[in-house]
């Protein structure tokens, strides 16, 4: 679905007879007779990255998850099942050593089998530091993979090899409980060293300027961070086409909740997220359902430079204090997101040996307190030597997100006498840019689980990784990550602890400030069966996905 600029405009003007509307639902989903089978699918953003070596968000990793498959895949019930490979992976003794056997009749779009050599490029393009992943760090487990994205080695000494055409040696600098998830995730996608070579900077830049060995093959993608249409189209060339029932999803970039039920309610989308009122107006509905998601939204604030205000860790604590997280999900959002526990979600991951919840056992360190605000921010002012302060926040330009902001303005400049708060809402792939470049005071940011595990979070915070864009440091925080990934990857009850530890050390400063755990609330069209959800990873798999004729 090309959706016009005009088109768009007329359905806003729409928005009050939608609203009145209490039923709704795709008038055709393209699921009758001989025609195309076509999900209309709408995203809330743009998609940054076409790139497996660049992509650092959802909709990018949605988008690669469907057009590419990897060694693994996560299966309906979100396990890792062969893929790629021919079977599970051989894995030595001492869990550092993975032999992988490829199936042999994987192809790319252009009809060239997937072989070894594919995922070897792969992995060395995202690890080396010329490319300039982001993403490089989730290889530090791979043999060699840190220094070689520090620039200390080769990345040809990468722990990678390919034995045959279709067998891989994958060796571990350490034993990694969550390797088979990281096995089907976006950024460990095998890429083709000739077409990489032959676009140069254009590489994956348009849907033409790739090749393509998923369920799917990206069409009619004209540009990262700016194109508002794409679509997913089945591959003829895919070795499993057989399960792949839909010809193509058909995906629309459309901020505007409003616009986004008109669709739905006109027969001219199948599945779309709702928000605020309209997440409540709608919960009747037979086609509402809530994605639980393994996600927590928060503020960064910028700590790069020696005297920012944001390093004091008083400071932190008052604007943790002054938000009133239920009255935030409850009446701004409500759309079944949560208060969150801490900055690791609820229900990702259980305790080793008890079963308990990680969030739920670092205990509750995320209270709605003015007294407690207002004590912090004296305190604060007085260490800071200023009686106001400007803050600005980064965020988003979509309904939701400048609703969110709205709302921590007003709670924030109401609570902490002498705070002025602005807002500067921008594209996603604007937020993501500035926030790299540390062109912002404090950024609304969001990150969602790549593995079912704590360290997917906890990782992000320690002083050199580059996911930490507001810069926080603390030594003892930095210990526990790196003996959770070390010196007791191979003990389960300590590991554990390690990483409890961690997370309340980031709490305990406010590191970062935890706003809400995500969910999402969305219509989909009753016809549309099977499309299967991950809250972790690349959140959505189309290739079992059908419409019921």
């Amino acid at each position: 679905m090309k959706l016009k600029k005009s088109a768009l405009l007329g359905l806003v003007a729409l928005s009050s007879l939608a609203l009145a509307a209490c039923g709704g639902g795709s008038k055709d989903t393209g699921g009758s007779g001989s025609e195309e089978k076509v999900f209309r699918f709408v995203e809330r953003q743009e998609m940054p990255s076409a790139d497996p070596s660049l992509a650092t968000d959802e909709v990018s990793f949605v988008a690669l998850n469907n057009v590419y498959e990897g060694i693994y895949r996560l299966d309906k019930d979100s396990k890792p099942q062969p893929a790629g490979a021919s079977e599970m992976a051989e894995v030595s003794e001492d869990g550092l050593t993975y032999k992988i056997k490829l199936r042999e009749d994987a192809k790319w779009t252009d009809d060239k089998p997937v072989t070894a050599a594919d995922f070897v490029y792969g992995w060395q393009r995202t690890v080396d530091p010329a490319t300039g992943s982001e993403y490089a760090y989730m290889f530090n487990s791979v043999k060699n993979a840190e220094k070689i994205s520090k620039g200390e080695m080769k990345k040809e000494e990468l722990g990678i090899k390919a034995i045959s055409d279709y067998e891989l040696e994958i060796t571990l600098e350490r034993a990694t409980p969550f390797f088979d998830y990281l096995l089907a995730f976006p950024s460990f996608l095998p890429q083709r060293q000739d077409i990489a070579e032959k676009f140069g900077k254009d590489y994956t830049t348009t849907s033409d300027n790739a090749v393509y060995n998923g369920p799917f093959t990206l069409t009619d993608f004209d540009g990262p961070g700016t194109d508002t249409s794409w679509s997913y189209t089945k591959n003829d060339k895919y070795w499993d086409k057989d399960t792949v029932k839909l010809d193509k999803v058909s995906v629309d970039v459309v901020k505007e909740a409003p616009t986004a039920l008109n669709l739905f309610q006109d027969g001219q989308a199948d599945d779309v997220p709702l928000s605020g009122e309209l997440a409540q107006q709608m919960k009747s509905d037979p086609n509402y359902i809530i994605l639980k998601g393994a996600a927590t939204f928060y503020l960064e604030p910028n700590q790069r430079a020696e005297d920012s205000p944001y390093r004091n860790e008083n400071l932190r604590k008052a604007l943790s204090y002054a938000i009133d997280r239920k009255a935030l999900v409850d009446q701004i959002l409500a759309n079944g997101s949560t208060v969150p526990l801490g900055l690791v979600p609820e229900g990702l991951a259980t305790n080793p040996e008890t079963d308990e919840d990680f969030a739920k056992e670092a205990g509750d360190p995320i209270v709605y307190d003015v007294d407690k605000a207002k004590e912090s921010w004296e305190k604060a002012k007085k260490e800071l030597g200023i009686s106001t302060l400007s803050v600005d926040l980064l965020i988003d330009d979509t309904d939701n997100a400048k609703k969110m902001a709205e709302y921590l303005q007003g709670s924030l400049s109401d609570t902490l006498d002498g705070l002025k708060v602005s807002v500067s809402p921008v594209p996603f792939s604007v937020r993501l840019d500035r926030s790299n470049k540390g062109d912002f005071e404090i950024a609304v940011s969001a990150w969602g689980a790549d593995y079912a595990d704590p360290s997917s979070f906890l990782d992000l915070f320690t002083t050199d990784n580059s996911y930490n864009r507001g810069h926080y440091s603390n030594a003892e925080y930095d210990k526990l990550v790196e003996s959770a990934a070390t010196t007791n990857a191979n003990n389960p009850e300590a590991r554990w602890d390690d990483l409890l530890g961690a997370e309340k050390i980031i709490m305990d400063d406010m590191g970062v400030v935890p706003l809400y755990q995500k969910a999402e609330a969305r219509l989909r069209s009753e016809k549309v069966k099977d499309v299967v959800y991950h809250s972790t990873g690349a959140k959505y798999d189309f290739k079992w996905t059908y419409i019921e004729d």
